[in-house]
């Protein structure tokens, strides 16, 4: 039509079409040819890649979690970021808050996979996601008061459950000696040193303490010098199975029961001992995949958001406003107006984040633990592992490949054919 002669749009067209069937045609042309032999790349093996594709046991979870990536993942950062894009289109700092939820497109995959390795750290103390967890937990459950201590002599038995009693039934006016061993110094803080309680006629009394003498020394079973009381412990008097008095020892260790107790055994309960809450397993078997799929969304909500608020600034005023006069609240308004009206983003947005799953390598090789890694398998970091791991095989990880570009190619149809639409319109 503009009289341009076929060899000058050729010479223009040549170096495009040399790079693409370069890093393009090329691959996939030798890794369809590749998938048909075996691990040395000489024996014609037809279709047994493919079969081992769909029976090997490591691929098929890696398919599975694939499937869970695509469904998941692209649908809550997409909701997320129809969310932002709405709630922030009327706020002053709006543009600030944009800011903040897009910052985590600049940062690399294997940098935020460093961070969420981090974030999901077991150890409260270092892991941000169990450090605020243990924190919710200890505010409405109040942590054992001397984890790990345990008895030191034949004066206390363990019983079901972890907890310690005496061996044997206890008299009033006759005090009780309950030692302990095993308490962590940070445990015992400011504790006072513990005395022997006093003998009171129709009550039972004793002491619990720390039964360990700084520097060695000491009588084992009876209250020294310097050894310090254990104070907040429950004690428990116990009848044929039945509680019928209970005590916490005061700060010197002493503790006081009613005359009910006379003629029980104490107990203390295992509560008094129970290891800290340590938070989840956010990194253990059953939990790694949504954990991952917590940080893709952490990274790419922003890029919804953005493509959104795109979207959500072409919205005729008009329309939003008539459904504002006709009654309709501001719910109805975002349900059957909004969200109508932005489909054609939400689709480019959903159907994007979901091409990028599908090729989801990063993040689950970094974050994903060796112990956990077989169960956060996805196909791309499978593929890697057939292809390059401690298996080689590259014939299996061509047909891997190959089944990755069958599972995308729908995708990009589904895409090119709206875009298609999108220009006749």
């Amino acid at each position: 039509m503009l009289g341009t002669r076929p060899w000058v749009a050729a010479c223009f067209l040549l170096p495009a079409l040399a790079l693409l069937g370069a890093l393009v045609v090329y691959p996939i042309g030798y890794s369809v040819y590749r998938s048909f032999f075996d691990a040395s790349g000489n024996g014609f093996v037809g279709v047994d890649n493919y079969h081992e594709v769909f029976t090997d046991e490591r691929i098929r979870t890696a398919l599975k979690n694939n499937v869970i990536w695509v469904i998941v993942a692209p649908s809550v950062a997409t909701a997320l970021g129809l969310i932002f894009a709405v709630l922030t289109e009327r706020v002053r700092w709006g543009t600030a808050f944009k800011l903040v939820v897009f910052m985590p497109m600049a940062i690399s995959m294997l940098a935020a996979g460093i961070i969420f390795r981090l974030v999901y750290e077991q150890n409260p103390d270092r892991g941000v996601a169990n450090a605020v967890w243990v924190g919710i937990h200890d505010t409405f459950t109040a942590p054992a008061p001397f984890p790990g201590a345990h008895p030191v002599n034949d004066k206390l038995l363990t019983a079901s459950g972890g907890a310690f009693t005496t061996r044997s039934v206890v008299k009033a006016g006759t005090p009780a000696a309950l030692p302990l061993v095993g308490v962590k110094p940070e445990d015992l803080g400011g504790a006072k040193d513990a005395i022997p309680a006093r003998g009171v006629a129709g009550k039972v009394t004793g002491t619990v303490w720390m039964d360990f003498t700084r520097g060695g020394g000491g009588t084992p079973g009876m209250i020294d010098a310097g050894e310090k009381a254990l104070g907040g412990v429950k004690v428990e008097a116990v009848k044929d199975g039945t509680t019928v008095a209970s005590a916490t020892t005061e700060a010197d260790g002493t503790f006081t029961l009613p005359a009910s107790a006379d003629g029980a055994r104490l107990r203390l309960p295992a509560a008094n001992f129970a290891s800290h809450y340590n938070g989840i397993d956010w990194l253990g078997p059953s939990l790694v995949t949504p954990s991952i799929i917590g940080a893709y969304v952490w990274m790419w909500a922003g890029f919804a958001m953005v493509l959104i608020a795109a979207g959500l600034a072409s919205v005729p005023r008009e329309l939003l406003e008539a459904a504002r006069v006709d009654g309709a609240n501001e719910w109805q308004v975002f349900r059957r107006v909004t969200v109508p009206l932005l489909a054609p983003v939400l689709v480019v947005v959903l159907i994007t984040l979901m091409i990028n799953v599908l090729k989801i390598f990063d993040l689950v090789y970094i974050i994903a633990p060796g112990a956990s890694l077989d169960k956060a398998n996805v196909l791309a970091l499978q593929l890697y592992q057939s292809s390059f791991g401690t298996d080689v095989n590259q014939g299996v990880g061509s047909a891997i490949a190959v089944f990755l570009l069958v599972l995308v190619l729908p995708v990009m149809l589904v895409n090119i054919r709206r875009m298609r639409k999108e220009r006749q319109r």
